[in-house]
């Protein structure tokens, strides 16, 4: 394994800032939707949370201490401008000068992502966020203030994370904020986002900032349930309706063939002069990974539900049907523990975009910790990331994968979206009540891990 080898952490503003209503910030489409009745288990919310906006400095001692050399980290959009437009927030650009100074200091690189979700609520309400032409402009006008403030600094960027969540999740199940549910939304609001990537990508090239940019997208590995071709099809299909919506175009130009053809006129198209910007708009491949499960090929007549788990773009449009190995243990987000899977998603990216270096920017595991004496017992974890990190030394000395680093998912316990507080992933326990910060034993395992590849 070579020395630069990036290990690191990764954290998203909304789960772990707080500061809510501190330094200008303005409100976002979380806010919004934190407080609906029977949006969010408990109507829990990110107004605290691990109060990293006045406890960065602690956090990064912890990263220091965990021997990690990189700290993925998103930066508010509403912190910067408070209603999605117009001049940045000055005391917002302080506060990610200090968290960045603090970083560097700490011999910690900054992995910057823009949009973590937490869209400004005025974006939303004034112009349908999303779903209008113009927010492409509007991400676009907010990534050059960030580059313009941070990139002297700043040399890793993000641009969006797992865009499919924002799409799918927020637009056609409505269980992540707007919480509308229609069937044709999710692929424009898709189209936008990507459009916003490309633009923001455009802009950073042409500034002349230095560094490297992407996008994280979100995959889980799907196994054919049989060796027919129908499975392995349904598979691949799968696999195509997920990561490969939004990692084509970025590097092809466009979308898959197969979402072309089950999709016609319901998916949008590029321009040639947006296919253009779009295509090899990433320096890297981002790739969030939990879990795997099989897939085949549904039997005639049998509708496939459209369901949270299925994870792959709309379930009626792919048509794919998921199961599982009974046998497999299971995370208390109830998503499978495959490791395998994880080697196999990692060898599936490579082959499909050679040439692009792959980073793990999350990966990690929901444990059920309702106290400090179960956090710091910690046993599942701990094997969740040994058996997964093993997985990725296969990968990448086996099947010679460039995977480049990986970033556990998450430093802190924090506020797990819809799931409130009651789900629980972070190295550190956190509490929303009394901020208390105990290294759990998956941290130290994680030191272990990291120290090994390098012996």
């Amino acid at each position: 394994m070579t020395s630069d080898f990036v290990w690191g952490v990764a954290t998203a503003a909304y789960q772990v800032e707080g500061g809510a209503a501190e330094g200008g910030r303005g409100f976002s489409i979380w806010d919004a939707f934190c407080r609906i009745p029977g949006r969010v288990r408990g109507m829990d919310n990110g107004d605290v949370a691990c109060d990293s906006y006045h406890r960065f400095e602690q956090d990064i001692a912890m990263i220091k201490l965990l021997g990690a050399r990189a700290y993925r980290f998103s930066i508010a959009w509403p912190r910067i401008q408070p209603t999605g437009r117009g001049a940045p927030n000055p005391e917002g650009i302080a506060y990610y000068d200090r968290l960045i100074d603090a970083l560097l200091a700490a011999g910690i690189t900054p992995y910057v992502t823009l949009y973590h979700w937490d869209l400004p609520l005025d974006l939303q309400m004034s112009h349908d966020g999303w779903l209008k032409r113009a927010a492409v402009d509007d991400f676009a006008a907010y990534a050059k203030i960030c580059f313009d403030r941070f990139g002297d600094r700043v040399k890793h960027w993000i641009t969006l994370n797992e865009p499919w969540c924002v799409a799918v999740l927020g637009h056609g199940l409505g269980v992540f904020p707007p919480g509308r549910t229609d069937p044709d939304e999710p692929y424009l609001v898709a189209h936008h986002l990507l459009l916003a990537h490309a633009r923001a990508v455009q802009l950073f090239r042409e500034g002349g900032y230095g560094g490297v940019i992407g996008l994280s997208n979100n995959c889980d590995w799907r196994e054919p349930l049989s060796d027919s071709p129908r499975d392995r099809e349904a598979a691949q299909r799968a696999l195509e309706f997920c990561y490969g919506w939004f990692t084509d175009p970025v590097v092809r130009g466009d979308y898959p063939a197969v979402m072309r053809t089950r999709l016609g006129r319901r998916l949008p198209d590029f321009t040639r002069a947006e296919a253009a910007l779009l295509k090899n708009s990433v320096d890297f491949l981002g790739l969030n990974h939990y879990s795997s499960l099989y897939a085949s090929e549904p039997a005639a007549g049998t509708k496939v539900e459209t369901t949270v788990s299925g994870n792959g773009g709309l379930s009626d449009d792919q048509q794919v049907c998921l199961s599982a190995d009974p046998t497999w243990e299971k995370t208390d987000m109830q998503w499978n523990v495959v490791p395998w899977g994880f080697r196999k998603l990692l060898a599936w990216v490579a082959g499909r975009y050679p040439g692009y270096p792959i980073y793990v920017t999350e990966n990690g595991c929901a444990v059920n910790e309702p106290d400090a004496v179960s956090a710091l017992i910690d046993e599942q974890r701990c094997r969740f990331i040994h058996a997964y990190t093993e997985a990725m030394r296969a990968a990448i000395e086996e099947d010679h994968t460039d995977v480049r680093g990986y970033f556990c998912w998450s430093l802190l316990d924090n506020f797990e979206w819809g799931y409130g507080y009651s789900k629980r992933f972070g190295l550190i326990r956190c509490s929303p009540d009394n901020l208390e910060r105990v290294p759990k034993k998956s941290f130290f395992e994680y030191q272990r891990i990291i120290r090994s590849w390098f012996a």
